[in-house]
């Protein structure tokens, strides 16, 4: 166990659904908070007595070193990092836009990597703890979010290199997975036509929507206590002994309905060019095209 008290955490898409929460309850058992991110940074800040700002794309090497030598110098070091940040959008590897299809790569995986990156000797420093955000998506085959679950794999198996890398530093590294948490993002895509025919699909405990605060509070507990794995829900760890099977089941599953979507995804990316979903897609839309966000 390691008190939450006095930690100084670096949180990245924190500005928005589970980074967000994460941030107020961290905040609230007396960490300190250093929020990065894009969008309306002041209104967590505002439940985060003692938190600090920074408004940075993690694509933008730049922005994300200030970030991180801003945090330093306000809070003496980086105790631990919960590398956040990510993007979705909806969309098939043959029909997704290329230039969408490659930034969903770049801010998923190395966005997270420039940010273990420039995180890492401060972390070292502490012997502390990296927590970056896979997803079910590295479990199960990601049909209609290639981009997202492409990334999400890379980040689940970088996690495991560095957890072994860094493991004579003192520092612990774990790996988060959520199902489908109920956040701006996951409504964004079920606000799709691809996305909700595709859910409509599931049944039983992949059905599920589970609660912002249920994810955030696993994250709170998983930094607590330093754990390899923070899974929202708890089965999906169980599920990951089955991952070798699952792309045949899931190719066996969806057969009969492929063609159908595939049509589908590629008349949504002709009509809506498989814009990121979410606010935090539209903010980082709205960075990427250098216009503000409404706050």
């Amino acid at each position: 166990m390691t008190p939450i008290s006095g930690q100084s955490v670096l949180i990245t898409g924190a500005a928005h659904g589970i980074g967000a929460e994460t941030a107020r309850r961290l905040a609230a058992r007396g960490a300190r908070v250093s929020l990065v991110g894009l969008g309306d940074l002041e209104a967590v800040a505002a439940d985060c007595p003692g938190s600090i700002t920074f408004e940075a794309d993690v694509t933008d090497r730049d922005a994300l070193d200030a970030a991180v030598s801003g945090t330093v110098e306000a809070f003496g070091g980086i105790d631990t990092l919960f590398a956040n940040a990510g993007i979705g959008a909806p969309g098939f590897v043959r029909s997704m836009d290329p230039e969408m299809f490659e930034r969903v790569i770049e801010v998923n995986l190395i966005g997270v990597w420039r940010t273990i990156r420039a995180c890492l000797p401060h972390v070292i420093e502490r012997r502390g703890y990296i927590l970056p955000v896979a997803s079910m998506a590295a479990i199960l085959p990601p049909v209609g979010l290639g981009a997202y679950g492409a990334a999400k794999s890379g980040v689940e198996n970088l996690s495991h290199a560095l957890r072994v890398e860094t493991q004579h530093y003192g520092v612990d590294v774990g790996v988060a997975y959520f199902s489908w948490i109920d956040t701006e993002m996951v409504r964004g895509a079920d606000r799709t036509e691809l996305g909700a025919s595709m859910r409509a699909m599931l049944t039983g405990p992949l059905a599920k929507h589970y609660p912002v605060s249920a994810a955030a509070e696993a994250v709170v507990r998983g930094i607590e206590r330093r754990r390899r794995i923070v899974a929202v829900p708890r089965w999906l760890i169980g599920l990951m002994w089955l991952k070798p099977i699952l792309p045949r089941l899931t190719e066996r599953e969806l057969r009969k309905d492929i063609a159908r979507f595939d049509a589908l995804a590629e008349r949504e990316a002709r009509e809506r060019g498989n814009e990121p979903v979410g606010a935090g897609g539209e903010a980082e839309s709205a960075a990427r095209r250098g216009t503000p966000t409404a706050h």
